[in-house]
């Protein structure tokens, strides 16, 4: 069920009028994120955030939001050891890649400030290029959530959840 899913994912923001494209909220979602559906749906917590991050594929799909992807992505994604999951991601990563203009050399010193601060190695290469390239840095892991609301970053950082529940009108 989540193949199908996650297949009919399809981004289609050259289709949209400019006057769209230009206002859209920009997302970076990290593998973590990402592969959310392929986690033990039997916990209630893994559930509503992989129905959170459903919702946002789906309005990423529809034009509300833009995903950019990283080179990081596509490293962390390369790991996966699960032949089908590795697939579904891959292509899922195909389709939200978009080419932004992004300063390598910015981002590389951005983030071995961070792995100094004490982020790894991937989370800090993520973290640099969501601010570089987004508003929204949007991850299930706990205690990058943790270190991120610690630290003092130029982007947004929360889970899919409070994404969601911060876009929803009250």
């Amino acid at each position: 069920m989540t193949r199908i899913l996650l297949r009919r994912i399809r981004v289609t923001e050259h289709y949209l009028p400019a006057v769209y494209t230009h206002c859209m909220k920009t997302l970076y979602l990290d593998v973590c994120t990402l592969c959310r559906p392929f986690d033990d749906q039997n916990q209630l917590r893994i559930r509503l955030e992989t129905d959170a991050v459903f919702l946002i594929l789906r309005r990423i799909e529809t034009g509300l939001y833009r995903a950019v992807i990283s080179p990081v992505h596509y490293k962390e994604v390369g790991a996966i050891r699960e032949t089908s999951e590795w697939l579904e991601m891959e292509s899922l990563l195909k389709r939200l890649d978009k080419s932004c203009d992004c300063d390598l050399i910015q981002t590389r010193h951005h983030a071995e400030a961070l792995i100094e601060k004490g982020f790894g190695i991937a989370d800090a290469a993520h973290i640099a290029f969501a601010e570089q390239l987004a508003e929204f840095f949007i991850t299930c892991d706990d205690k990058l959530l943790k270190r991120c609301k610690q630290a003092v970053l130029r982007i947004a950082v929360m889970n899919p959840l409070e994404f969601i529940a911060r876009e929803e009108p009250r």
